[in-house]
């Protein structure tokens, strides 16, 4: 009988390892090759033609030594957490409309649709489209004239910082409504109906009970928010003008100009620093209990 369930036991763990394989080999082929490799060629000698596959610090040496990088590194972080708390702002109210004030589950989907219909475009499209608005003599800067908020145009509305953080906004900000959306949709109502009837302000109801129930899915949104802000380059480069470049823009750059152990180097420290936010933002919530 023991003989028995030794050889029942070993055969379950080798039809748990056969079905594991195809993932394991799946994420070691496309995910730890490929990091492994970028982190090996950060450390090729890069001169200024040519790269050679001779270990060397000097890369990593000139990143950090150049100002440039370094800037673009903090300037990244800094319209990450920007881009990251305007969505949030817009956001969470947005997804507490749709889950919690709209109970009719067809008008609810109805809205998250509209959310979704700016990505029946294109990117690119949705992300030029900001020019003829921000622009000096674009929509915006008309309206307020002519409402009589202001003189004279906003020049700092396009080819900004500015502009970039508006455009990542309206591109993302979706992104997280729809994880907060369906977290508040879950909540039971006979939960809040009886936190009133036992007294229960409207502001302890959000506080006791709305906030972290939907905590899951803000920290869903956020993760959603922070890799795709984190990576970005292209609406840098669009509503710029290139003078605001990000980490992303870096990596393209030095790409293009064929400086493969610059472009490792910068690759491997936005992995990094991606990596910490979603470990960060993964230890405010246990998604795996909670959803």
């Amino acid at each position: 009988m023991a003989a028995a369930s030794v050889t029942q036991g070993a055969a379950a763990r080798r039809r748990q390892l056969l079905l594991l394989a195809p993932g394991v080999i799946w994420m070691l082929l496309f995910l730890v090759l490929p990091l492994a490799m970028m982190v090996y060629v950060s450390f090729w000698t890069q001169t200024t033609f040519a790269i050679k596959p001779d270990l060397t610090t000097k890369s990593w040496e000139a990143f950090f030594s150049s100002t440039t990088y370094v800037e673009a590194l903090l300037r990244t972080l800094r319209i990450w957490l920007t881009v990251l708390v305007i969505t949030l702002l817009i956001g969470y109210p947005t997804a507490l409309f749709i889950g919690q004030f709209v109970r009719d589950k067809t008008v609810q989907t109805v809205l998250l649709v509209t959310c979704v219909i700016p990505f029946w475009t294109s990117f690119l499209i949705r992300v030029l489209a900001w020019r003829p608005m921000l622009g000096k003599e674009g929509a915006i800067n008309i309206v307020l004239m002519k409402l009589g908020i202001i003189d004279a145009p906003i020049e700092a509305l396009l080819f900004s910082e500015l502009s970039v953080i508006i455009g990542m906004v309206q591109i993302y900000v979706v992104f997280m409504v729809g994880p907060i959306a369906f977290m508040l949709a879950r909540i039971d109502p006979s939960l809040i109906e009886a936190a009133r009837d036992l007294g229960a302000s409207a502001w302890t109801i959000f506080r006791r009970i709305l906030l972290p129930l939907s905590l899951p899915g803000v920290v869903v949104g956020a993760i959603f928010v922070s890799v795709m802000v984190l990576g970005e380059f292209a609406t840098a480069s669009a509503l710029s003008g290139r003078k605001v470049n990000l980490l992303g823009n870096i990596i393209v750059t030095q790409v293009g100009s064929l400086k493969w152990a610059f472009a490792a180097v910068a690759g491997v420290i936005l992995t990094i620093v991606t990596a910490l936010v979603v470990t960060l933002l993964l230890r405010v919530v246990n998604l795996r209990r909670e959803l």
